[in-house]
């Protein structure tokens, strides 16, 4: 079966003129669906920022074909969003529906006209590739405040064994490839066993069951100062967690409704604390990104299922060796030591276009707004 280019995380990444401009008019589809669904405040100032981003990157920068070597400091022409600085800012006055979805028309319009002049080169499509992902990015934030959409059920598999062997880690260069993601490296991995797919609601429940959430042995230094000060017995949204009953709130806050979620599917809304709680729990551990990344990229037909939600991985998040500076506009940028760990695959809110097998996220270990989930590998 043949994928469509605009859901190829391969083709995206390489992708013209052509294949850009159909997805960039497909992401402000989905961007404008999400915001239908909600018009609050914070939802209207999140859009706002997909038609800023154009216009500060693309359309008033005088320096767009330079890629990411552009000076992200130079003189810029004056934008048609004069209003824009001020929806953005938290005091100030909020766009209306009406007018942000004139505003987000017209700085489409003027991007993919843009577009259609520049050169067919990485470096000059480097912004529009850029701009896509950020859209998509948005798009995702805005399911994520609807709790669009949830993991489908996936029967218990028996987890893959992999034998030690040599790994490339990360992405070599060509088309665009997010700083996060550099460069690709060799490493050597030792025989590892990993899950087939995550961790389901009826295995977290058990953890919960077992007082998880009340044994401080489980949990690391920081894992338990967060776990008591936010009195957590359970993942965010879940309102009941006993036996093989798990209620979840859906929806966007003001207008949640109470939902029994399968015992089959992917924990949702797990931080990295209870992820690492529970591993310790059930004698297992996170996996490496190396490990997870091999296992992504060669187990699929062996099982390997992933892509519903992201999945939280051992290590903190850092630049792999020879990254080098960070470009202009990078989505991606390298943390503190220590302040944020790492998410791979994507989840049922991003675009199939994103999920690749080497991408990378970057979170504070308490995150657990995202579609986030995890899986384990023996110890």
């Amino acid at each position: 079966m043949r994928t469509d280019p605009l859901d190829d995380p391969v083709a995206i990444r390489h992708a013209g003129r052509d294949l850009l401009s159909l997805a960039l008019i497909d992401a402000r589809n989905r961007l404008l669906q999400a915001l239908a669904r909600d018009e609050s405040l914070a939802a209207l100032r999140l859009a706002a920022q997909a038609g800023d981003h154009q216009e500060f990157w693309i359309t008033c920068n005088l320096q767009r074909a330079r890629g990411e070597d552009g000076d992200p400091h130079a003189p810029r022409l004056a934008g048609i969003g004069a209003q824009v600085e001020l929806w953005l800012h938290a005091d100030g006055p909020p766009p209306t529906p009406a007018a942000l979805r004139g505003y987000l028309e017209q700085t489409l319009e003027q991007t993919l006209d843009l577009l259609a002049g520049s050169a067919e080169d990485d470096r000059t499509l480097h912004v529009y590739r850029q701009t896509l992902l950020h859209e998509d990015r948005l798009a995702q934030a805005l399911a994520e405040r609807l709790d669009d959409g949830a993991p489908p059920p996936r029967a218990d598999r028996a987890p893959l064994w992999f034998a030690a062997q040599r790994w490339l880690l990360g992405s070599p260069p060509g088309g665009f490839v997010p700083h996060n993601e550099r460069w690709a490296h060799e490493v050597a991995v030792p025989e590892f066993e990993i899950d087939a797919q995550p961790v389901n609601w009826a295995r977290f429940a058990e953890f919960a069951a077992d007082d998880g959430y009340d044994r401080r042995e489980l949990w690391s230094e920081v894992g338990w100062a967060w776990a008591q000060r936010e009195e957590r017995r359970a993942p965010r949204r879940v309102e009941q967690l006993q036996g093989g009953s798990v209620v979840v709130a859906r929806g966007p806050p003001g207008a949640t409704v109470l939902q029994r979620a399968p015992a089959t599917q992917p924990v949702l809304h797990v931080n990295r604390f209870e992820a690492e709680a529970w591993c310790r729990w059930a004698g297992r551990r996170l996996p490496t990104e190396p490990e997870w990344e091999l296992a992504a990229a060669g187990g699929t037909r062996r099982g390997f299922a992933w892509g519903d939600v992201f999945e939280w991985v051992a290590g903190s998040a850092r630049a792999w060796p020879g990254a080098g500076r960070e470009g202009a506009g990078c989505l991606d940028t390298i943390p503190v030591p220590g302040a944020a760990g790492v998410l791979r695959g994507g989840s049922v809110a991003t675009p199939p276009r994103w999920r690749h097998p080497k991408a990378r996220r970057f979170a504070p270990p308490e995150r657990d707004t995202m579609f986030c989930g995890f899986r384990s590998c023996a110890l």
